[in-house]
């Protein structure tokens, strides 16, 4: 068993732990919409065909966010042709899917369903096929008291109050040459049309906050030259930058997936960076925050790499126009379009979610919102006729409702490990990482609750550790108890018919004796420890 130490000092802060840390993203892909989101055939569905079960156990869940409707999607939205009479609405084409849209689910709806998961919206406009006005439009419809066009129609379609949508990103992943309407080649373009949206929509609304786009992946070449002339033109008048990123390993290097928390560091670092660069350069006093609205690690098959282009990406290699593929329509109460999500290693699927949120954590004076890419499957998993609580859900939810206060320095010494680099494809190429921590940790301290958190990962597959957790310097504080996380196998998993195959359970071996805890972490582990003060 190897040894591992993690050390707190009360004075070692990072900064507030935002309440939407840790929400969800959602787009309508295969099923999430059309099928776990809306089924007006479902045993539980509403007056508005929306899954009662799956918005109550979000509900529950806690979860504090969401950011909707995409998304790759949203570039070619027209959320005009999605309100009203459902009877009139226009079916249109989802170029980045390849699926009918029928907008059965539209802007109103999306939002709604929102309300009743009790999650706060973060909007995604158009700004692909979409324009300024279009973007200015939607502010009003949805925000605006009454009196004006817009704002009496969004009442006489039954929603008399505005909706209060604080968030708006100003569209999504808009260097990507697989984006509809990329400004991949125009960086300035697009910091000008966020720039000028972004006063508009505030002219509209004066209360709302705007995220700009930078690079949406860390491997496309013009990163981070993109974020910098994009950012020159827009930084003054939003409030957040997006980031996107997915971290992906092949399946024979389970270890290459758990390292990827140092990948998220530095594609953050590096924003900051810039964002602070840009801070001194414009003479401005605003400090830029950070919105990480999607992300995920997964393993992926070893693709085709071309020798001879040097990392470089064609745009054209991200564009099908393959003749033989069909658009679908995704019809709710059939999930034979469905895309299933892996039915293995479901423990090693939270390990890395939870990594990734504690990375979140561990830069909480900057990252203001979090949005999952898988999320909401993570919170609620669900399948044609039920829902239940995958592995994910546990470490999800403990970061919920623990993760809260100031966000603290876990000073952290343990075994280490390299993975050498790896192609996915042309695109996603990593040089290997050096030093990955076998115990990666994040802590967050609630004065107002009286409570302290420390979050541990095992991320060695195969070894315990033995972990000594030094909290001498919170004096009068006492140990309440270690929930740990595992599976008994590697292939384990929750379903509906077995949903405790790998559920939470309470250590009670743990040790803590004058600010010293003691503790064995089980193999590939998820650890939490809880302390309250006298």
């Amino acid at each position: 068993m190897k040894d591992a130490r993690i050390t707190l000092c009360p004075e070692d802060r990072i900064g507030e732990i935002s309440p939407r840390l840790f929400g969800a993203f959602l787009e309508p892909i295969g099923s999430m919409v059309n099928g776990s989101m809306y089924n007006p055939k479902h045993p539980t569905a509403d007056e508005q065909g929306l899954r009662r079960d799956f918005y109550t156990a979000l509900r529950e869940a806690g979860l504090p966010c969401v950011r909707l409707p995409g998304g790759n999607f949203v570039s070619g939205w027209q959320w005009k042709d999605s309100i009203g009479s459902r009877s009139e609405r226009k079916t249109r084409l989802d170029m980045a899917w390849r699926q009918f849209i029928p907008n059965d689910v539209g802007h109103d709806e999306y939002l709604q369903w929102a309300e009743k998961a009790g999650a706060e919206p973060i909007y995604t406009v158009n700004l692909g096929t979409g324009t300024l006005a279009d973007a200015a439009d939607c502010v009003e419809y949805t925000n605006f008291p009454g009196g004006s066009w817009w704002s009496d129609l969004r009442k006489k379609n039954g929603h008399p109050a505005p909706y209060g949508v604080k968030t708006w990103c100003l569209g999504n992943e808009m260097d990507g040459p697989w984006q509809i309407a990329s400004y991949e080649r125009d960086p300035r373009g697009y910091g000008i049309l966020a720039h000028e949206t972004s006063k508009a929509m505030k002219w509209v609304d004066p209360t709302i906050e705007t995220v700009a786009c930078v690079s949406s992946s860390p491997f496309l070449n013009h990163y981070p030259e993109w974020d910098r002339q994009a950012l020159e033109e827009c930084y003054e008048t939003v409030d957040y930058i997006s980031l996107h990123h997915y971290h992906s390993a092949p399946p024979d290097m389970p270890e290459a997936l758990l390292a990827g928390y140092q990948a998220f560091e530095d594609y953050i670092r590096t924003e900051i960076a810039l964002c602070d660069y840009m801070k001194t350069r414009l003479r401005v006093k605003k400090t830029m925050m950070l919105s990480f609205d999607e992300f995920a690690t997964s393993f992926r098959p070893r693709g085709e790499l071309h020798p001879g282009r040097g990392g470089r990406q064609p745009a054209a290699g991200f564009c099908d126009f393959n003749p033989e593929r069909k658009y679908v329509f995704h019809d709710p109460d059939d999930w034979s379009t469905r895309r299933l999500p892996p039915s293995h290693g479901e423990m090693l699927h939270a390990l890395t979610t939870a990594s990734t949120l504690m990375v979140l954590l561990r830069h909480a004076d900057r990252i203001k919102i979090g949005c999952a890419t898988g999320g909401l499957g993570d919170l609620c998993r669900t399948d044609r006729e039920h829902v239940w609580k995958g592995a994910s859900y546990y470490p999800f939810t403990q970061m919920i409702r623990l993760a809260r206060g100031t966000a603290m320095n876990c000073h952290v010494t343990c075994a280490r490990y390299d993975v050498p680099g790896y192609v996915i494809d042309d695109m996603n190429q990593y040089a290997g990482f050096e030093g990955v921590d076998t115990v990666q940790a994040a802590a967050a301290l609630d004065e107002a609750a009286g409570r302290l958190t420390v979050f541990a990962l095992n991320a060695d597959l195969n070894e315990g550790q033995a972990l000594t957790l030094d909290v001498r310097g919170f004096e009068g504080w006492t140990f309440k108890g270690h929930s740990e996380l595992y599976a008994q196998h590697p292939e384990d998993r929750n379903t509906f018919e077995r949903p405790d195959v790998i559920i939470p359970h309470e250590n009670a071996g743990t040790r803590f004796e004058r600010g010293i805890l003691t503790a064995a972490l089980a193999p590939a582990s998820w650890n939490v420890f809880c302390f309250k003060k006298r």
